[in-house]
């Protein structure tokens, strides 16, 4: 028999995609009044996987992801969900968004994105909202899924969620041997 425990310790990221960057501006200040401070935001860089957000968001698309460094519990998740989908509407202009912010969170051993997407390979969270992991840590790197979206991919995203892993392993007081 399994006996219950509280999860591994977590962090807040929020994704961002926009065309405009006085969007991000505008949405950044309000991010962190509400989650705290930031511990790592990273560069800009373009989203060119598909063309899903084009005629919504305008083009080029851009990616930015920010880290938040206050210890995160998970069961938060969909709240945070229904927050940032109320936020991206307050900036919506004529039904479409200007601004996609998708919440998520890290672990050590994952990297969790929400979403209010049911599909095969998602667990329902509560309140309408899914969870579905991107990464998994092995090999002393986080790979991907067959799933996981393309950017989540990509070796800067890879290489910064292993960053802010090493900031969360330090922040829990624990070398990072693996």
């Amino acid at each position: 028999m399994g006996t219950p425990h509280p999860p591994e310790a977590s962090l807040l990221f929020i994704s961002l995609l926009f065309s405009r960057r006085d969007m991000y501006s505008s949405v950044m200040p309000l991010l962190v009044s509400r989650f705290g401070n930031v511990l790592l935001e990273s560069d800009e860089f373009s989203w060119n996987h598909t063309h899903y957000y084009d005629g919504e968001l305008g083009t080029p698309v851009y990616r930015k992801l920010l880290f938040f460094g206050e210890p995160f519990d998970p069961l938060a998740l969909p709240d945070i969900k229904l927050e940032t989908n109320r936020l991206e509407a307050s900036f919506a202009l004529e039904g479409k968004r200007r601004v996609n912010i998708d919440p998520g969170y890290i672990m050590r051993s994952r990297v969790v994105l929400a979403s209010a997407k049911d599909y095969s390979h998602r667990i329902y969270l509560g309140k309408g909202i899914y969870g579905e992991v991107e990464l998994y840590y092995q090999g002393n790197q986080y790979n991907p899924l067959p799933y996981t979206y393309y950017d989540y991919r990509d070796l800067r995203c890879l290489d910064l969620f292993k960053m802010v892993r090493k900031e969360l392993r330090r922040k829990e007081g624990k070398q990072d041997i693996r």
